[in-house]
């Protein structure tokens, strides 16, 4: 199969060797909500101790106003009841203006926040990472109009693919007890059909797809346990990786996979 590849050692050239000297970029991370917002926190700590971005903000709803420090390069958009993201339209204008988002989650599960996510996703001009429980709420939405925006980089466990698979009615079946070359047939079928990308994890192999391709590298690897592989700092780095090498979307994240 000419679209599958498994690959156990950084693509040469290393693009880490393109992240520059000079500060470069502005990133939003974009998250939390009144109950959880350590990832958001964490994830930007860690992006800016090991990356020279040069500006990273913090987007959070106004819930977490009262009960944070004030601290530097925070955005503050209107609240549901519940603590989450309500207003659509200032956060689709705050999530336009930079080099790249990461939507990290932690953004409850609550039908005005799921709305809100789905419009400003349709319409999101700028590369964007979506994971963690920001890609629930996709499949909540409206996933047929999102799915066709290229800019949307879907860093997802296999049961949120299987969710949004069936969201859209797709004809090719996703499952976990699918063997590892029928879950990369699938992925090759569907980045064809859709012009998102993709990484996930399935049988201890970290799966990247875009336009068709398929490349494949073991967990063990990335020296990463399945635990720890989606709570933010993955994420992070396939964002910084791609933010330093546009276009290039499957061997940059490969790099951020072995960095």
């Amino acid at each position: 199969m000419d679209y599958f590849a498994k690959v156990e050692k950084k693509p040469e050239p290393d693009l880490v060797w393109n992240i520059p000297e000079q500060k470069y970029g502005i990133v939003k991370i974009v998250g939390g909500n009144s109950q959880n917002f350590r990832t958001v926190i964490k994830t930007a700590e860690f992006m800016t101790k090991n990356y020279p971005i040069e500006r990273l903000t913090m987007v959070l709803p106004d819930s977490l106003r009262k009960q944070l420090p004030e601290l530097p390069d925070v955005i503050y958009i209107g609240a549901t009841e519940s603590g989450s993201f309500e207003d659509a339209g200032i956060l689709e204008m705050v999530m336009a203006r930079p080099d790249y988002n990461l939507l990290i989650g932690d953004l409850s599960k609550n039908a005005k926040t799921a709305q809100v996510v789905g419009n400003v996703l349709q319409n999101l001009t700028c590369p964007t990472v979506v994971t963690r429980d920001a890609v629930d709420l996709v499949a909540e939405t409206k996933p047929e109009q999102i799915l066709l925006n290229s800019k949307l980089i879907y860093f997802a466990t296999m049961p949120q693919l299987v969710k949004l698979l069936r969201a859209v009615y797709y004809p090719k079946m996703l499952l976990l007890t699918q063997s590892l070359m029928q879950v990369a047939d699938v992925l090759h079928k569907f980045t064809l059909s859709y012009p998102i990308k993709i990484v996930t994890l399935h049988n201890e192999q970290i799966l990247v797809a875009e336009n068709g391709m398929v490349k494949v590298v073991p967990l063990a690897k990335s020296g990463y346990l399945p635990m720890f592989f989606w709570q933010g700092e993955m994420a992070a780095k396939i964002t910084m990786l791609n933010l330093y090498n546009p276009n290039k979307f499957i061997d940059a994240t490969l790099c951020a996979i072995f960095a």
